[in-house]
């Protein structure tokens, strides 16, 4: 069972991950940093965050089926860091500042929306 969970989520975070790229290649089309991979690296790094803080707080329990859903399934296909990688590579052979750019924008963001996520989550809303 977990097995489908992930492949379905998997499935829609990739959807999405392609919509996203779709959305941002469509408004600029002539830009060469790689914007649609940090917009879903950063987003998908603040969602996780907002749920794992949700998950630590106890705010909500997820079952395991659920987790692998969300975790893996959904939020693996939508946040592809492989694809930080090769944009990183690919930049790196023709524009050195721009991949580091792009490292330093990926990782520091990602790590940041992934801690403000978590505090996010955390909070409680009662009241």
């Amino acid at each position: 069972m977990a097995w489908l969970a992930i492949g379905v989520g998997g499935a829609l975070g990739s959807v999405a991950r392609h919509g996203v790229n779709v959305l941002v290649h469509d408004r600029w089309p002539l830009m060469r940093f790689p914007l649609a991979t940090l917009v879903v690296n950063v987003a998908g790094c603040l969602i996780i965050g907002v749920l794992a803080g949700l998950v630590m707080s106890e705010r909500i329990a997820l079952r395991f089926h659920w987790r692998e859903f969300l975790f893996v399934g959904i939020l693996g296909g939508f946040t592809t860091f492989s694809t930080f990688g090769l944009d990183t590579i690919t930049l790196a052979r023709t524009h050195s500042l721009a991949a580091m750019w792009n490292v330093a924008a990926q990782v520091g963001l990602g790590l940041i929306a992934v801690q403000v996520g978590i505090l996010i989550g955390a909070l409680d809303w009662s009241g």
